[in-house]
């Protein structure tokens, strides 16, 4: 099976995340998307995320009616931080009857040559990227065998923004 893993905080998870779920599953080749709720990005500050079983519990419950889905938390189970690398050699041990793919943000491609063994990633394994469109400008040539899903929707949404207006007292407009 064909299988794109979707990594994030989900720190919580929105409609942005879930709608392009749903697109990426639409429009490649992928017969599943896997949600891989990350306890630590070691690109992040552990310190400004909510507890693990609450975002993961969050995400199950946001992708309950998305067919073809799943929440994973591998990771929880891995040493931290947790590097994707490392998850991807786990869970291509733990099923290798799958064909693992990746799901990035067009922030990440710009910073992939510093994510530890990206070499190996890039080498073994499909990359989508999610352009963001957000003031960032990024070199295509960089990375070629790397997918663009250029007719990916744009949210104007994140998790940033959604717990900024939780701790200022706004929970009816999140």
């Amino acid at each position: 099976m064909r299988i794109i893993l979707f990594f994030g905080s989900f720190n919580p998870i929105h409609y942005g995340h879930t709608s392009l779920a749903q697109y990426v599953l639409a429009n490649t080749d992928c017969e599943q998307l896997w949600f891989v709720v990350s306890p630590h990005n070691p690109l992040k500050q552990k310190s400004d995320l909510w507890d693990d079983n609450l975002r993961f519990r969050y995400v199950n419950d946001a992708i309950r009616s998305i067919p073809n889905t799943k929440a994973v938390d591998t990771e929880f189970h891995l040493p931290q931080p947790n590097y994707t690398v490392n998850t991807l050699r786990h869970l291509s041990a733990q099923y290798p009857e799958h064909q693992f793919s990746i799901l990035i943000g067009e922030d990440n491609y710009n910073i992939f040559d510093k994510w530890r063994d990206w070499q190996e990633i890039l080498a073994n394994y499909r990359i989508f990227v999610y352009p963001r469109h957000c003031g960032i400008t990024s070199d295509r040539t960089k990375f070629p065998q790397m997918v663009w899903l250029d007719g990916a929707p744009m949210f104007d949404i994140s998790s940033t923004e959604i717990r900024e207006k939780i701790r200022n007292g706004e929970q009816g407009s999140v």
